[in-house]
Formats: C-alpha cells, structure tokens, sequence
C-alpha cells in the first residue's frame, strides 16, 4: 500500500489505515496533533466500498446489517443530513440494522447525537478499530473526510449522502429526504416557564463566524420577529433588545438544544444545524446563506424560506474567520435591512 505524506492523510477524500491495520479518522489525528505519517488510504483495501475511488450501487434489500466507516462527519448538521440517509434506507427495509464507526474525537455535542440516534439506527462504535474486525459478510462502506470529495461542494448535502452509500438520489422522494427521524429522538421537556409559552426562535451562529449572522443584524432580526408575532424571541447568545431572552445557559447538550427548536413557532438562523433540526419538525424557518447555495442544503425543506446573499467573492468557502471575509458577510446583512426581507416572517 501507499503511504500518504501528512499532508495526504489529513486531506484523504476516506479514513485512513494504519502500519497496525487500524482504522483511523484523519480528524482525530488532526485535533490531537498526532503525526498523520505512517498511514495509507483505506480505499486500497478492496472489500471497502468508497464512491469517490469506485462509484457502486447496493441493493439492501438483501442486506440486514452494514457497516458505515467513518460517517457522517463532525459538525450536526452534516451528521442529521447523513443520517436522514440512513433513514431512508430504513424505512424501505426495517430490518437493516447500522454499525457507524466514528472520530473519537468529535466535538461533545455532536457525539451527543449519535448517542441520540443510536437506538433508531443500530450502534455507535468509536474509531480507531481493526480493519480485520469487520465481518466479511457484511457490506462496509467508507464515508471519511467526506469534506474533501468534489461531490460534496456540488451536490445537495443528502444526495451526496446517498450517493456516497450507494443510493440514486432520484429514487428517494423529497419527503425522505427532510430529517423526520428526528421525531423519533428522545428529547427533554422545556422549562416550566417556556413550557406552555409560544416562542420564536433566533439562532445565529454557524459552526463558522463565515457562515453566521453577523452581531450587526441580530438586533434587526430580534425587532423582526416581535413586530411580526408579538411573542418572546429567544436565542442563543446576547443581544440587546427588551423582548429577546438569551436561552443559552438554559441548552446545555443536544437534546435540549433540539428541544428549544421542535417547540419553536418561528425559528430564524443562517446555515446552521437549527436549519436541519427545524425541518424534521415542521417549523417555519428563515435561513440565510453567504458562501454555500441554499439549493446544496434546505432543496427539500418546504417549511423553510431560503434567503442566499449574493457574495461571489466568497462563494464556495468552507469557513473562514478573516476580517476582510466578514466584511463582506456584514455589508450583504446590512442590505438586507433596507429590503423586505421581513415579509419573508409568516407562519
């Protein structure tokens, strides 16, 4: 096999394998400052499925349990997106039951998720494993570093998901295609004095600053949403406005931050995770996008109103915390105070 330089290995469009045979997520080594050499591409064990390297189709209708290695990422929005993937390959055939290998190292809130999800799709097993640990009769299947596959910057986040497991995207209807399972979540009662409160909801901040709502707009976005539903306008993080309470000591894991979206009446928010929590529940949503198409991400969200700002000089970055990037994100936000913008608030 090929041993990647380090630079390879942590850019690896798949999971990694190391001298050991181990399988290991590139983000792990990354986060840790753990040297990325001595490694190879897991792709170049043959009976490990990857579409990037080798485009397949499955038909799992002849399967009952898969191994997906290294899904579905490390931030929870790819990772609701990608399990709504799975969930469409449940609800066609209930009995297939999911091991998902992940990055050990994954950020608490989203390792809170798969916890959540657990008992929908099967099991959660942390990386690094024994490649040779995997059984040889079941169907394995590569999802690592998804962020580094061409497919993933052009093709809407959950065809990209059901490509990448073997799936046409035209075969699963758009009502599969909007995160429903997390109906099925687990989640906490709210507080007893939100509990029986209607509530619009504000959630600014990207995984990010490039993709976030800028501070500049959230006094706007707040004034917005009291001039148009009269009801208290929470969120998370500071802004100063009498009929804005900041919730955010108050969601203190995954579920509970689930929670404050499913019960929202309004939920307002930029390319974040609240967008895909939002869309599983039905709520009215206002989503804005700078640098990614809103088409690559809320395509099959009826509920939700996309607003894409124009901003050519930044399209197709990643993330991004430059100055001069923000600039740009800022100005485009404070346009939009001086459209009708607002019109896009109603149930």
């Amino acid at each position: 096999m090929t041993i990647l330089d380090e630079v390879s290995a942590l850019t690896n469009a798949g999971s990694l394998l190391s001298r050991d045979r181990e399988i290991v997520a590139s983000y792990d080594l990354e986060v840790s400052d753990v040297s990325a050499e001595g490694y190879s591409a897991l792709s170049a064990v043959q009976a490990i499925k990857n579409a990037n390297v080798a485009p397949f189709e499955v038909d799992y209708s002849r399967l009952t349990r898969v191994d997906v290695i290294n899904g579905m990422g490390v931030t929870l929005g790819d990772s609701i997106i990608g399990l709504t993937a799975l969930a469409s390959i449940k609800r066609r055939h209930p009995e297939i039951s999911f091991v998902i290998y992940r990055p050990s190292r994954a950020p608490a809130y989203v390792r809170q998720l798969y916890e959540l999800a657990a008992p929908i799709f099967g099991s959660v097993v942390d990386l690094p494993v024994d490649v040779d640990s995997l059984p040889d009769d079941e169907l394995r299947i590569d999802l690592g570093n998804h962020l580094f596959w061409p497919n993933f910057s052009t093709m809407p986040m959950i065809d990209f998901f059901l490509w990448a497991l073997g799936i046409a995207p035209a075969d699963v209807g758009r009502d599969h295609k909007s995160n429903d399972w997390l109906q099925r979540v687990a989640v906490p009662a709210l507080s007893a004095e939100w509990s029986s409160k209607e509530y619009t909801l504000l959630c600014p901040t990207a995984s990010t600053p490039v993709r976030s709502i800028p501070h500049s707009f959230r006094v706007e976005a707040v004034n917005s949403l009291w001039e148009r539903f009269h009801v208290p306008v929470l969120g998370f993080g500071k802004v100063d406005h009498q009929h804005y309470t900041d919730i955010k000591s108050l969601s203190t894991d995954t579920a509970a931050f689930i929670a404050w979206v499913k019960n929202a009446r309004f939920v307002v928010t930029s390319d974040t995770a609240a967008v895909h929590i939002a869309a599983g529940f039905d709520v009215p949503t206002v989503a804005f996008f700078t640098t990614i198409s809103s088409e690559l991400r809320v395509r099959d969200y009826p509920s939700c109103k996309a607003i894409n700002l124009p901003l050519p000089e930044i399209q197709g970055i990643q993330a991004s915390g430059r100055a001069g990037d923000l600039e740009i994100v800022d100005r485009a936000y404070q346009k939009l105070i001086a459209s009708n913008w607002a019109l896009h608030l109603c149930d």
